[in-house]
């Protein structure tokens, strides 16, 4: 058992450290030089580093570590030690890209250039600045899965990335709107500020689609490709619809014994919840098994225990 959770926790380290360089990745070379800001501080550092060549990794932990501060004696010790480490390693594998790489995009369309007679986006080389065709869609579709997948590795590692979740937390405290409103509204308030620093209205629509894409793959790294249903079944024939859901599909479940509302007749209800194709199956059957069946079937975003994802070890 302690082998095994020492493992856990080597792995959920290998996983902050993978996720926070992930990170620094997709902001450094592709969010950052074409002055999107989907977001968090990090966000808000892009349009600093843009504006006024402020590096992006102090921006960062400038703005982070009195956050994580101001949360902590507002909301109390919610924040773990693996938070800290997130909000340590992001500005330090930022600022190696930064050293070594510079702000150059990754993705773009043609040479780089010294005068901006074609375009408007710019990075700094050195003391020089050099302008590049852009490719908006291209590059914000490629910085969201890289958001994503990285933001989505620290949450498996239980951390959390700090930032401006600390404000919507801290504003949800004081207020009766719900915290996922709340982050959506900071994360827009930063990505409209690309709007007021360099009046283009590509940049804060760029900046949305990448927030949508980034958190479908956020979704996808935390609870997995696996789709599951839960459905409720009321029938007459509960043996043999029990019988089918443990011999055929291989899966358990429960019964539950009632009445109904109008006649108050008493009825049984089977609880069970089934991967997609198995679900396809019970349908399939259900209505040589009873016709009459009433069956409710919804989404499960996630499920744990005996047959499917094990209960977390802390």
């Amino acid at each position: 058992m302690k082998n095994e959770k020492l493992k856990q926790q080597i792995l959920a380290y290998a996983f902050l450290v993978l996720g926070s360089a992930l990170f620094a990745v997709g902001d450094v070379m592709f969010v950052n030089p074409y002055h999107l800001a989907p977001g968090g501080v990090y966000g808000l550092a892009n349009v600093f580093n843009a504006m006024w060549g402020w590096k992006i990794s102090l921006a960062g932990i400038c703005m982070d570590i009195p956050l994580l501060i101001i949360g902590t004696i507002i909301l109390g010790p919610k924040f773990g030690i693996k938070t800290v480490i997130s909000v340590i390693l992001i500005p330090v594998f930022t600022y190696i890209l930064e050293t070594l790489w510079g702000y150059a995009p990754v993705i773009h369309d043609g040479p780089f250039f010294d005068a901006a007679t074609q375009s408007s986006l710019f990075f700094m080389d050195g003391d020089v600045q050099r302008y590049f065709m852009p490719d908006f869609f291209l590059n914000t579709v490629v910085s969201g899965l890289i958001y994503g997948l990285a933001i989505g590795v620290i949450f498996r590692s239980g951390a959390t990335s700090g930032g401006s979740d600390i404000i919507a937390m801290i504003a949800h405290k004081y207020t009766k709107i719900s915290l996922g409103t709340l982050v959506l509204i900071v994360d827009s308030i930063i990505s409209l500020t690309t709007l007021v620093a360099f009046e283009d209205i590509r940049l804060p629509i760029y900046s949305i689609i990448l927030i949508f894409i980034e958190s479908k793959i956020i979704d996808l790294v935390v609870e997995g490709v696996k789709s599951y249903k839960t459905a409720f079944i009321v029938t007459d024939n509960i043996e043999e619809v029990r019988d089918f859901i443990i011999k055929n599909l291989d899966r358990s479940g429960t019964v539950f014994a009632g009445s109904g509302l109008y006649k108050g007749a008493e009825r049984k209800m089977i609880y069970v919840t089934l991967n997609r194709s198995d679900l396809v199956k019970l349908k399939a059957n259900l209505r040589f098994l009873d016709p009459k069946a009433f069956v409710n079937v919804i989404e499960s975003s996630e499920i744990m225990g005996n047959g499917f994802k094990a209960l977390p070890t802390e």
